[in-house]
């Protein structure tokens, strides 16, 4: 017999499940096992809805590089190699979505997709071998490539190293992040690095359970487009990841979960909690966005090409778009709710907002729009 769950069980899981009730320590091991978005502030303030303790990602063991998109993402330090191996690409075809190529890039490229971020990756690894600017790696991994693999960048007026291909091709060679200075620095693979040769299918089974495990239930297309990559490219790793599995029903639709994971999702406790949630948090990157966020008009809020506000969610549900004003080192929170906060909603919000100033460095000076 499939299980049928509501959207409401669904949500209730996804919070439970990713520690928002601040009562599940390794939560935060499962996130940062799929990768928890970096830009700014944002891993410090995904930390402080989720614990009572200390925000910064390095107290939690947790490293920065470019993986999934291209983006940058903290992992588990332990885990860096696993990661890498599960995220290597299965063939050209994998390796083209993830670069973003079309049929007419590739052909004009002339270079097949993975042997083009492996040609980078070799540039990186001989690059980095202490820490350095993105600029100095750009520049220095620009003159061992083919100038095919190079791009006429507007921006800064003139030719480098295709952007997505050298974020691609650094993790596989161990290249991560440090984010904490004034500067965006490139730092070199810890001395054990081991580099992934082939795609392998059973590791990147762990991409499919891992992205389930705190975004489930949901499908090969949704875990495919967080990977960023197409469900036809990925498929080898969902088809490893299905004995695992178990189907079930959500909105009509099939979805799955982690077989260990039914009973908890069946029997998920009320989210009877109120977290301001940052732009990148782990719960505004599912891909079902729909299910999230059903009213057209606030996922048009949330997603936008560039500048997306954070989300303050409220016993389940998303009630409000938020975004922080800074002066010097006072914090002011404007709120733009959908409709008018409860009265018990509004009595919670306090509390959390000092949560968001305090994980800043700042002083939270007050709330606006509520």
């Amino acid at each position: 017999m499939v299980e049928t769950l509501t959207r409401e069980q669904v949500m209730a899981h996804r919070i439970a499940a990713q520690g928002l009730h601040r009562d599940r320590p390794g939560a935060i091991a499962a996130l940062a096992s799929l990768g928890i978005q970096d830009s700014g502030p944002t891993a410090r303030l995904v930390l402080a809805a989720r614990t009572e303790g200390d925000v910064d990602p390095l107290a939690h063991g947790l490293t920065d590089g470019w993986t999934h998109r291209g983006a940058p993402h903290h992992h588990p330090t332990p885990q860096r190699n696993d990661i890498a191996a599960a995220a290597r690409p299965f063939g050209d075809a994998d390796a083209g979505a993830r670069l973003n190529w079309s049929g007419p890039e590739q052909r004009r490229v002339g270079i097949p997709a993975r042997e083009a971020i492996d040609r980078a990756a070799d540039a990186l690894a001989e690059v980095v071998t202490e820490p350095i600017t993105k600029g100095a790696a750009s520049t220095a991994v620009t003159k061992l490539l083919p100038e095919a693999l190079l791009r006429d960048c507007r921006s800064c007026a003139c030719v480098h190293v295709n952007e997505q291909l050298m974020r691609l091709s650094a993790f596989p060679v161990g290249v991560g992040l440090d984010a904490t200075g004034k500067t965006l620095l490139l730092t070199p693979p810890p001395p054990d690095w081991s580099r992934p040769v082939e795609g392998d299918p059973a590791r990147a089974a762990r991409l499919v359970l891992d992205y389930l495990r705190v975004l489930g239930p949901a499908g090969p297309r949704e875990v495919a487009d967080f990977v960023g990559t197409s469900p036809t490219a990925f498929a080898p790793a969902w088809e490893a990841a299905l004995p695992q599995l178990v189907e079930v029903r959500v909105e009509g639709r099939p979805a799955w979960l982690p077989s260990a994971d039914l009973d908890a999702a069946l029997g998920a406790p009320e989210p009877d909690l109120v977290r301001f949630l940052p732009p990148l948090d782990p719960m505004l990157q599912a891909r079902d966005r729909e299910l999230l966020a059903p009213d057209p008009a606030v996922r048009k809020d949330l997603y936008r090409v560039i500048g997306n506000p954070g989300a303050l969610l409220a016993d389940g549900e998303i009630v409000a778009s938020w975004r922080p004003r800074a002066s010097g080192k006072r914090l002011t929170i404007e709120v733009a709710p959908v409709a008018e906060l409860e009265p018990d909603v509004r009595a919670r919000l306090d509390d959390e907002a000092e949560r968001v100033a305090a994980a800043r460095g700042l002083t939270l000076a007050g709330l606006t729009g509520v």
